[in-house]
């Protein structure tokens, strides 16, 4: 099924699985604790016999078995966007509930490398208790430790503050593996099983590191080091509960030599607890909660600082993954985009046209592939790039799969609404671009998955620059065609288009036919400007302009030197440059960087020292392509930007447009041990301040803090979708398609790391073939918005957005000269009726989940303890709708005001609205039967359960700044 994942699956993970349940079954003291669905399910469905899966439910109806976090993978927190996590976190809770009417209330967030301050949120509304972490800064963990202060009450976002706080717990400096270390014996202790080695277990049943079997020799000495490890970890912590994890990354695959020797040693000690001052029992992280909360212990409060960057010793600085194979960043981003645009896409074909001829058991089949890809990409050893290149290819692959599933299942959706004939040629590209035979006319069927009006470019590859542009009703459409970046023989083709909520348009491009044609773009080339001799004194300044900017470039260099804010006049200056820091990859040399790491040697270095410059320019947009050379004489280049700037014709909405300063960057391939990072330098005294976003969910602000070791590194932050600087009046914002590593290195600068490119001689990158020696080039791509803090405060959240969901893009070909549209598409996507939110608010699912399970608990446990599981088709009656606020509390005057949603009037384009259910984040929990642990702290020294927010009445429902709500709406069956 999934080649790489069938690989562990059979070396490993099904042993676990299987003998786990076996060993759990012959002692009624033993327990064990469950993460990750992804593995779990394929156990469940290809090796588990039904006798398993009965003891399976059993376990859990004891607690002896439990699911924590129960998202199909422990997602990384530094790199992933907020939709991603919730997608994953719950495809698993999914699956949980409809199979064992179980739901998780607890993480075990050990192993990401840093704590983002969303994740305690999510697991907040996704129901959770408490929630627990391990990796953060050494320093900061050894302070905390030290105060006992490693147990807090978490008020990750400033605007929910404590309706959505946890409790949270900071592991201790021996993390979430058992220390193995035994005074007694050079062999290690606590791991019986040994170290799993796949995909050949040894033949003989002896593994590597096989830890010394508990005796009647040895009992003593073993629990004496157990004990003396208990009883230092108490001191760090408030109560004389102590959490002590036993095992550790491939662990249990043998549980039991596992079991049989830790029975020993907890009956040892049990026996002899007046002894030693310890009891020990074998727990599951809620058993350790409870015993926590009993205590009624007052906790202090933490705010909405996140635990980013992380660093585990001086010269470790875990920021490198941050940018590491951008490329797979990139890909799951896309993925992830286009699964919004299907699902959405899907629900609205599944209610409009009950008649239509799709199956939807496949098209469901088709979506679920890309929800599983985009799913298991999210794992912190996955979209953070820290993987081998085996294992990133598998991801790739499925992402790949994934998509295309998706993109023909949207594809046959069109054509199944249009009664196309189905031996016209038909191909779907979504954002590739498609290529126009002069003799075919093409057509273009454009997608806005966003649930507002929105105005933008979408581009065409096309052979010819003679080209003209209709819309459905055979009117002319404002477009633009020029010179390809890519190819000297093709064009792009750049065509304005005006979408309404979640609707699609269908436009025909055609070879000139002696009426409107397409404007354009011309070409003017400038001299390549060598650095190192140009005069400073003798600028040649020329603008490049739109109503929202000027631009102006220095043809001395052909680099950039200023930006105009029109409204305002005000004038930033404004250079960008490529530099790139020169890294070790020799151990024995010092520090080095790998996939996780970054450790430059010193300053960051410029790269070129000769720029070549064009302009092409036209009626609608202007594009400035500068190309970086090593030299004035150099063939090729390494790096090149393309600028663009947008002009909007009369009677278009181009506010969002106009103020975006699109560039696309070319970068790579490198030479080893480079990391590459456009630098961008301004006038306006930001006091060496960043704020970058957590998730695409919230901002964090970043003081540049000097270090006695790695300030350059430590200062890294990870830019998932947002980030700024800004002095008193004027915020320069820049808008990313993936995450990259970001950070303030200056006054007035902001720098983003695009791609690295390593190697080194570490024996443990060797021994997991973790090198990154990338010699890709990467093409990522970021909006500029420059303003005053009004202004940007106003745009860039639904610009953020905007590059996220550009719209999708199919293409057709229609032989023969004059294709007639049917009638039915004019109406449909002209007449229907969009879906549309105010711009504060965010559309942030629609879909089909497909879930079986009864959305009241008792008759969902009943059936299953029954065993009457729906067993058959999926259910297609109930769609899955949530809603984002995107401001925080006062943030803006008016945007961050709470927003009155009428669901029947919003989704009345859909069909009659009979019903609606509010749920918890992952659909799991009915909001009115939620009560989470109230954790006592000193503002509220009372209540011991949140209840949850005030349900809807008539289906009107009020959204308050940052919330995420999650609806099951029911439609009048037509």
């Amino acid at each position: 099924y999934f080649f790489l994942f069938q690989e562990s699956m059979h070396a490993y993970a099904a042993n676990v699985y299987t003998t786990v349940i076996e060993e759990l079954m012959k002692g009624k003291q033993r327990k064990f604790i469950a993460v990750e669905q992804e593995f779990f399910r394929l156990w469940w469905d290809v090796v588990a016999t039904d006798t398993q899966k009965q003891q399976v439910h059993q376990l859990l109806q004891e607690g002896r078995l439990e699911f924590v976090i129960g998202g199909q993978v422990m997602h990384d927190e530094a790199v992933t966007l907020i939709d991603d996590q919730i997608l994953q976190l719950t495809e698993g809770h999914g699956f949980l509930y409809e199979t064992f009417g179980f739901r998780p209330q607890f993480s075990w967030h050990v192993d990401p490398f840093g704590a983002s301050a969303t994740t305690p949120t999510l697991f907040a509304l996704a129901g959770f208790n408490a929630h627990l972490i391990s990796r953060i800064d050494y320093d900061l963990k050894a302070d905390m430790q030290k105060n006992k202060k490693l147990q807090f009450v978490w008020q990750g976002s400033p605007s929910l503050s404590e309706t959505q706080e946890i409790f949270t717990h900071v592991m201790d400096q021996y993390s979430y593996c058992t220390p193995s270390q035994l005074p007694f014996s050079n062999r290690s202790g606590f791991f019986w099983n040994g170290f799993a080695t796949f995909p050949d277990p040894p033949k003989d049943g002896v593994y590597p590191n096989m830890s010394l079997p508990v005796t009647d020799a040895n009992i003593h000495l073993y629990a004496q080091t157990m004990v003396a490890n208990i009883k230092e970890r108490a001191a760090w912590f408030r109560t004389g509960d102590v959490l002590w994890p036993w095992g550790c990354d491939k662990q249990f695959f043998n549980a039991s030599v596992q079991y049989s020797n830790m029975d020993l040693l907890v009956d040892y000690i049990n026996r002899h607890s007046a002894e030693f001052g310890v009891t020990v029992q074998y727990a599951t992280v809620s058993d350790y909660f409870q015993a926590v909360y009993s205590r009624n212990l007052t906790w202090e409060i933490r705010g909405s600082q996140d635990f980013l960057p992380y660093s585990t010793e001086p010269f470790q600085a875990w920021t490198g993954f941050y940018t590491s194979r951008s490329t797979l960043k990139g890909i799951a981003r896309r993925a992830s985009s286009l699964l919004y645009a299907g699902e959405s896409f899907f629900t609205q074909y599944v209610w409009k046209h009950p008649e239509g001829s799709i199956c939807k058991c496949k098209a469901l089949k088709q979506l679920q592939s890309l929800r599983w890809a985009v799913s298991e990409v999210q794992h912190h050893d996955g979209i953070t790039g820290t993987e081998s290149p085996k294992v990133k290819d598998m991801y790739l692959n499925n992402l790949m799969y994934g998509m295309l599933n998706v993109k023909k299942l949207m594809a046959s959706i069109i054509f199944d609404i249009n009664n196309a004939k189905r031996n016209g040629e038909v191909y779907s590209s979504v954002y590739t671009k498609g290529s126009g035979k002069p003799d075919v006319d093409l057509y273009v069927v454009v997608y806005n998955p966003l649930a507002w009006n929105i105005t933008t470019f979408v581009t065409v590859s096309v052979s010819s620059e003679a080209m003209s542009v209709y819309d459905e009703l055979g009117y002319s459409v404002p477009a633009q065609v020029q010179s390809s970046v890519e190819s000297q023989s093709t064009y792009d083709l750049y065509i304005l288009v005006e979408i309404s909520g979640l609707s699609y348009r269908k436009y025909s491009i055609k070879p000139l036919d002696g009426k409107q044609s397409a404007f354009i773009g011309s070409s003017i080339k400038y001299k390549r400007r060598d650095l190192t001799r140009a005069d400073q004194q003798r600028r040649q300044l020329f603008p490049v302009v739109n109503n929202c900017y000027q631009i102006v470039f220095d043809q001395n260099t052909n680099l950039m030197h200023s930006i105009t804010e029109r409204e305002t006049n005000q004038t930033v200056q404004f250079t960008q440059e490529f530099l790139e820091y020169h890294v070790n990859g020799d151990t024995e040399k010092g520090p080095i960087s790998d996939n996780y790491l970054f450790a430059p040697n010193a300053s960051a270095v410029p790269v070129s020292k000769a720029v070549g410059l064009e302009v092409m320019s036209g009626n609608l947009m202007t594009e400035i392509r500068q190309y970086f050379y090593s030299n004035v004489t150099s063939e090729d280049y390494i790096y090149a930007v393309y600028t663009r700037l947008y002009s909007v014709p009369e009677g278009y909405d181009g506010k969002l447009l106009c103020h975006r300063i699109e560039q696309e960057y070319s970068v790579g391939p490198l030479e080893l041990n480079r990391e590459a990072v456009l630098r961008t330098s301004t006038n306006l005294n930001t006091r060496q301040l960043l704020y970058t976003d957590n998730n695409g969910y919230q901002m964090q602000k970043r003081l540049f803090k000097a270090y006695v070791n790695n300030t350059v590194a430590r200062n890294y932050y990870p830019m998932v979708q947002t980030a700024y600087i800004e002095d008193d009046t004027t915020r320069l914002m820049l808008l990313a398609e993936r995450a990259h590593g970001v950070s303030s290195q200056g006054n007035g600068q902001v720098e983003v790391m695009l791609h690295r490119r390593l190697w080194n001689n570490l024996q443990w990158d060797l021994n997991n073939n973790l090198t990154l020696n990338d010699s890709s080039v990467v093409r990522p791509l970021i909006w500029l918005i420059l303003g005053t803090k009004a202004v940007t405060n106003t745009l860039y959240r639904t610009s953020a957005l905007a590059l996220e969901h550009r719209p999708v893009v199919m293409f057709g070909a229609l032989s023969g000269d004059k294709p007639k549209l049917p009638r039915r598409l004019q109406q449909n996507s002209v007449h229907d009726l969009p879906v549309t939110v105010p711009p504060n608010l965010h559309l942030q699912t629609l879909s089909i989940p497909g879930w079986r399970y009864s959305s009241n608990h008792a008759e969902q446990v009943r059936g299953i303890r029954m065993g009457k599981q729906k067993q058959g088709d999926a259910d297609f009656s109930r769609v899955l709708l949530r809603i984002r606020h995107l401001y925080e509390v006062g943030e803006d005057p008016v945007l961050s005001q709470p927003v009155m949603v009428d669901l029947k009037s919003l989704l009345k384009g859909l069909g009659s609205v009979m019903a609606v259910e509010e749920r918890s984040l992952t659909g799991t929990w009915d909001v009115n039967t939620l009560e989470r642990w109230k954790w006592r702290t000193a503002q509220y020294p009372g209540k011991r359960f949140f209840n949850s927010t005030e349900t809807s009445e008539d289906f009107i429902v009020t959204v308050h700044p940052k919330e995420i709500r999650t609806f099951f709406v029911y439609f009048q069956v037509q």
